[in-house]
């Protein structure tokens, strides 16, 4: 259960993060989310819509997770968990650690937590 409601708090971050890069990423919110000038988010603005949009792909893997049937519930969290995990890890690397703890942290912890059964 607790696995779970992490799964659905990262789905939730995830679809956040779609909003702030496809909707808001030249507005107020996105400039200070992501510490963008009004000149390089315009620059910037197609490639983090299209960014956006994964997140939104692993968001909906993940309540898909939630709702699956039990016979392969368990699988798809393990997968779209991996895939946040992974991606939070070469955010961290290659564009901001504050990425290792806003995204990998909670996948893995999510992880361990769906895979105990908790």
């Amino acid at each position: 259960m607790i696995g779970q409601i992490f799964i659905g708090l990262i789905a939730a971050l995830h679809l956040y993060i779609l909003v702030l890069e496809m909707f808001l990423w030249d507005k107020p919110a996105g400039l200070k989310a992501f510490a963008n000038s009004p000149e390089k988010a315009k620059i910037t603005k197609v490639m983090a819509q299209n960014q956006g949009l994964y997140n939104g792909f692993l968001a909906a893997g993940l309540l898909w997770s939630l709702c699956a049937p039990a016979s392969y519930a368990l699988a798809l969290g393990n997968f779209f968990l991996a895939c946040v995990l992974i991606a939070g890890i070469y955010g961290g690397i290659t564009a901001s650690k504050k990425i290792l703890y806003i995204q990998a942290v909670p996948a893995c912890l999510a992880l361990i937590l769906l895979n105990l059964h908790v």
